[in-house]
């Protein structure tokens, strides 16, 4: 009985060792295929896109007056109040006007003396003529009387002039703005000493309403655009003023366009950039002097350009613009393209990519060059962030 339960136990491990050994040379299941990922994509077509250009720059007041003393004396009042507004022709400050009344008295006393002068020596001119005809006098007698008929219209005419000259100097004793603007702090108060010779600064007005705005653009950047509107790859209309707009220091957008003043031709030496001055309507004084911004310029326009996302855009280690795309056949492929400028939130792409290619712009980090992929159409909003090489093309053109 003992015997059977040991064979019966023997027979049941070499079934299991069977069992088992049977188990292990099974094949094992063969991994599941990972399906394609997915991206999003953006298709492109080619179109006339307005190039412009963001360029650094500083706000400078439209007209400067420095109001300066333009006579000796003591101010005796001023008569505007500091940081005002002010009217051209409007009383700034008041001279102690004393001195000058009384050489203008002087003057006109002297003006009399020689008008009288004058008539005198015009009778006796008219008397000698007669004289003269009958032999009464000699010749040499008239033409000193002549002579000094001569010399008395001459000392009325400097009469004359010194009486204008005194009345100027008196006029000038009240001092009124030159130009209509914003008035400065007063350089002067009531009982100081100002003098013509000195040229003493007694205040600053400035017209700010408009306004310039004054920005630099590097020579080479300046370079590239004419050579681009030279090959054709920018359209320039000469005939239409260039529209500016501006970005203030805390980074919003002054609602008022510009118009471009003109473009320097003279390159500095020290910066190697030249300045583009635009004017811009300052109503509401929003704009001061000295404030910075940056100003957007249109260049141009890019015919059959293309208008790329900027998260679809890339650099590779060379410095060259790339993109990935979606070929015919659902792999990915990357573009190289010629794009140097941005058009909002936008790459301006001039070349490397043809009409109607797919450029991924969602799923960019799962992806790569070879890789089969499932393209969907994503969203493109129009308030997608500038790419950040934006700035760097900004800054190359300072």
């Amino acid at each position: 009985m003992r015997a059977q339960q040991k064979h019966f136990i023997s027979g049941a491990v070499m079934a299991g060792l069977l069992a088992t050994l049977a188990g292990c040379s099974k094949p094992a299941a063969a991994p599941a295929t990972p399906s394609a990922p997915a991206v999003g994509v953006v298709t492109v077509h080619p179109s006339n896109v307005p190039v412009s250009i963001e360029l650094p720059g500083r706000t400078s007041a439209y007209l400067v007056a420095q109001v300066r003393a333009r006579v000796d004396g003591v101010v005796q009042q001023r008569a505007y109040t500091e940081g005002a507004d002010v009217r051209a022709g409007q009383l700034l400050y008041t001279i102690d006007d004393a001195p000058y009344r009384a050489a203008l008295a002087n003057a006109q006393a002297a003006q009399q003396k020689a008008a009288a002068n004058l008539v005198a020596a015009n009778a006796q001119a008219e008397r000698y003529k007669a004289l003269v005809g009958g032999n009464a006098i000699s010749k040499q007698a008239y033409d000193n009387a002549v002579a000094a008929q001569g010399q008395a219209a001459a000392d009325l005419a400097a009469a004359q002039a010194s009486v204008t000259t005194a009345r100027i100097n008196l006029g000038y004793t009240r001092v009124a703005s030159p130009i209509s603007g914003r008035s400065s702090v007063s350089q002067v108060t009531q009982g100081a000493y100002v003098q013509a010779s000195a040229a003493t600064l007694m205040t600053t007005v400035q017209q700010i309403d408009p306004i310039y705005v004054d920005v630099t653009q590097s020579s080479a950047a300046g370079l590239q655009l004419r050579q681009a509107i030279a090959s054709g790859q920018l359209r320039a209309d000469n005939n239409v003023q260039p529209a500016v707009s501006l970005k203030l220091e805390d980074g919003s957008v002054y609602p008022l366009q510009g118009k471009l003043q003109f473009s320097g031709i003279t390159v500095d030496q020290a910066t190697g950039s030249v300045t583009v001055r635009a004017v811009f309507p300052n109503p509401q004084h929003v704009l001061l002097p000295g404030m910075f911004v940056h100003a957007s310029l249109v260049q141009g326009t890019a015919a059959n350009a293309f208008l790329v996302p900027g998260p679809a855009v890339s650099h590779n280690p060379q410095g060259q613009v790339t993109a990935l795309v979606v070929d015919a056949a659902g792999k990915v492929a990357q573009r190289t393209l010629q794009a140097d400028t941005v058009s909002g939130a936008n790459w301006v792409v001039t070349g490397g990519l043809k009409d109607g290619e797919q450029v991924i712009v969602d799923g960019l980090q799962q992806v790569k060059p070879g890789m089969q992929v499932r393209a969907t159409a994503a969203p493109v909003s129009a308030s997608l962030p500038a790419p950040a090489s934006a700035a760097t093309s900004a800054a190359g053109a300072r």
